[in-house]
């Protein structure tokens, strides 16, 4: 099914555009340093002012504010999380960020990924200090298209580094990178039933738990088949 611009409902007369805004600042300062801390909060202003200056020119409509002063390496920042619950339930019609790197710092891959989330959600998105991350504009099919290909393209080479390290490893006497003998991953259960209930495809999830594709799919699968029984303990942890 085609997905439909939620700009071109604006434009035919429609109700105004509902915004996300996201707003992260940089943890590198000493939370003990008060001086830092009234930098962040004055970061955090100026952010807040002129995204929201930039919905009131689009005649959009403000829908939630998500803040985050968490690195933006992590995946799992409070604000961050919140704005992908409201994505799935289509609270919003666009996110707004700052910058792309205010949005995250993940990784090119990581990063391309969240925007193709978005889009098929039905969320468009705009970095508001980089003009040419639009997909509400006309030229939103483009766009995006540009980015999947990028994606693709950054896949690939991910492989090939990974055929290259076996390669040399092969050359040095063992069958992967790895070294022999090496420790056990340990990763919990329920981060598996939650990265799986966000929508994350076995491989994103065994990336983002340092395991094997096999060993987070067999421990969905038990905690599936045993979702009816009571727990004890709080949460379990796998060794693999």
């Amino acid at each position: 099914m085609e997905q439909k611009n939620p700009q071109e409902n604006q434009s035919a007369g429609f109700a105004k555009l509902r915004a996300g805004l996201y707003l992260r600042v940089s943890t590198r300062a000493d939370k003990r340093d008060d001086d830092a801390t009234q930098r962040k909060r004055q970061e955090v202003d100026n952010q807040r002012r002129q995204l929201r200056q930039f919905c009131d020119q689009q005649g959009w409509e403000i829908a939630e504010e998500y803040i985050d002063e968490e690195s933006g390496a992590k995946s799992d920042r409070a604000g961050f999380l919140r704005m992908w619950q409201d994505a799935r339930q289509r609270k919003f019609d666009v996110l707004l960020f700052w910058a792309l790197d205010r949005f995250s710092r993940e990784g090119v891959l990581e990063t391309l990924n969240y925007l193709q989330r978005l889009t098929s959600y039905g969320i468009n998105w705009r970095s508001h200090t980089e003009q040419y991350l639009d997909s509400t504009g006309i030229f939103r099919e483009a766009v995006i298209a540009i980015l999947a290909a990028v994606a693709k393209q950054e896949r690939i080479r991910t492989g090939e580094r990974t055929r290259a390290g076996l390669d040399r490893a092969r050359e040095k006497g063992t069958r992967s990178g790895n070294p022999i003998g090496r420790p056990r991953v340990v990763f919990s259960h329920d981060r598996v039933m939650e990265l799986r209930k966000e929508g994350h495809s076995w491989r994103e999830i065994a990336v983002r738990l340092h395991a094997s594709i096999a060993a987070v799919r067999r421990v969905h699968k038990e905690e599936t088949a045993r979702s009816g029984a009571c727990r004890k303990g709080g949460t379990e942890i796998s060794h693999v």
